[in-house]
């Protein structure tokens, strides 16, 4: 005789899907892209991808701020059954990486400083050659690089907001493996662009497996990978801390080498002069956005408890980090390559807020990464004007007596350095302010007077630039400047206004980004 029994009920979970909607507009409008590669003509691609992709990242940032100022508690909510948390940091890191998203498009679909686009689909072809022009006559541009970029915007979105660790993982892959792609997509210097695409991927899937390998431990540790619960085994639990301080280091390798920390920043200078500018600005921006937006949420949410074992630690990142990035800034002499060193310094400036561990240093550090950002978006949009026959000139030579050539170039990247140098009415100084004021209230003096002289030692490198741009004679068959298009002045501009904004009336940003903190559930 057979019994039938009733199997138990399966618990759906709750999913709050307005608060998501942000994320899951860009990744549908990413799909809806990927459509549009498969089924429309080639001569419709670019204008049709170009328009979804801003009017993607559009929706989502007019929705986030309708959620943000109506329906978001300030406590926090998660979702997902606790993988993503829906709080004010997550707010902020997303119209972030929103609003530096929209510049890095702009720059990406810019037609008229490279003709037919800096990107290429087909490695083979030589740049200049007959193949290449038909390809650029019948093409314009090859379009593959929207949905990639779509792709790592979402990814990036999901990773600042992950609140368990499996969740952080896949999104981390998610925003890396487009990248990995886009940096070797270049038209110009095809087999540089290769190479640093071969470096990325490799060096990624490396600190990846240091990112996977520290999450195993951790669920060892706590029986769990969600944030909340590790914090909770690591105040209360009388197991051994081998696991869970052997787990945090390998978690933590993985996150420093995404923000270019050092000295977990070796991919970082190839891949900055190797990928196509467009490509570096969004990088530069963006993925030091999400890279500290996950750090900031693992250490203050999972960790907090035991900050006296490892912030320790940090320090010493945080000047190794701080030491490379300015003594190796002077030797450059590739613009790139020492914007590229100059991001390694501020992961250094960034990583003293990251573990202050306060509510000021929240949101200095939130502040700091909003600032940061479009600067470097901008920097790398003036990169992208200075050209030869070979197309970009990135050697600091070339430079040499640009005021006399474009003395409107030469003004707003003056303006761009400093601000990255961290001279007043810039967002850059108030940016290095408020962190240095929460890292001293929390007591690490020391390591604020070391950033202060790492500061002033990275500089020297900008002001040189400065130097050779306006006191030096160009040299007869120097680079020409190039006009810009709408879509890359439209970047530059919008990078310097905030710059500008930033720099004089920062209050209203400072209190959004202190407006809550992150979710504890």
């Amino acid at each position: 005789m057979l019994f039938l029994t009733q199997a138990p009920a399966v618990q759906v979970p709750s999913i709050d899907y307005f608060a998501v909607t942000p994320i899951l507009i860009i990744l549908g409008v990413a799909c809806v892209s990927v459509l549009f590669e498969a089924f429309l003509p080639k001569h419709m691609r670019w204008p049709s991808q170009v328009f979804l992709s801003l009017v993607g990242i559009g929706a989502a940032g007019v929705f986030l701020v309708w959620y943000a100022s109506s329906s978001a508690p300030k406590s926090g909510i998660t979702t997902f059954s606790g993988a993503i948390a829906v709080d004010r940091p997550s707010l902020f890191l997303w119209g972030t990486l929103l609003a530096l998203a929209l510049g890095a498009v702009l720059l990406i679909a810019d037609r008229s400083v490279e003709p037919g686009g800096a990107f290429v689909a087909q490695a083979g072809i030589r740049p200049g050659t007959l193949q290449d022009r038909a390809q650029v006559g019948t093409t314009g541009m090859q379009t593959e690089v929207f949905p990639l970029t779509l792709f790592a915007l979402g990814g990036m979105m999901a990773f600042v907001a992950a609140n368990d660790l499996l969740t952080m993982f896949i999104a981390l892959e998610v925003l890396s493996l487009p990248l990995y792609l886009m940096c070797g997509l270049a038209r110009r210097r095809r087999l540089l662009s290769q190479e640093s695409a071969v470096k990325y991927f490799l060096l990624g899937a490396f600190s990846s497996a240091f990112f996977l390998y520290g999450l195993a431990l951790l669920y060892g540790y706590a029986n769990s990978v969600k944030l909340s619960d590790i914090a909770n085994a690591a105040a209360g639990s009388d197991r051994s801390d081998t696991l869970l301080f052997a787990g945090l280091g390998l978690l933590a390798v993985g996150l420093l080498f995404k923000g270019s920390v050092g000295p977990f920043h070796t991919w970082t200078p190839d891949v900055y002069q190797g990928a196509p500018t467009p490509v570096t600005a969004f990088m530069g921006a963006c993925t030091k956005v999400a890279a500290f937006g996950g750090i900031l949420r693992v250490f203050s949410v999972a960790f907090e408890s035991t900050s006296w074992e490892w912030r320790g630690v940090l320090w010493g990142v945080a000047i190794i980090s701080m030491l490379i990035g300015a003594v190796l800034g002077l030797t450059q002499t590739d613009v790139k390559r020492m914007i590229a060193y100059s991001s390694i310094a501020h992961a250094g400036f960034l990583l003293v807020g990251a573990i202050t561990m306060t509510e000021q240093g929240l949101s200095s550090t939130l502040f700091y990464l909003l600032a940061y950002g479009f600067t470097t978006l901008a920097a790398f949009g003036i990169v992208s004007l200075v050209r030869d026959s070979n197309g970009e000139a990135t050697h600091l030579s070339a430079w040499a007596g640009l005021a006399k050539r474009s003395p409107v170039v030469a003004g707003v990247f003056t303006f761009l350095l400093l601000a990255l140098a961290g001279i007043p009415l810039t967002s850059g100084f108030v940016g290095k302010f408020v962190v240095f004021s929460a890292a001293l209230s929390d007591g690490m003096a020391p390591l604020v007077v070391i950033a202060l002289v790492f500061s002033a030692v990275a500089a020297f490198f900008y002001l040189r630039v400065i130097v050779l741009m306006y006191f030096s004679e160009p040299a007869p068959d120097g680079p020409a400047v190039t006009v810009p298009g709408a879509f890359t002045t439209t970047a530059i501009t919008l990078g310097v206004i905030v710059t500008l904004v930033l720099g004089l009336i920062p209050a209203f940003a400072l209190d959004w980004a202190g407006s809550g903190g992150f979710a504890l559930k």
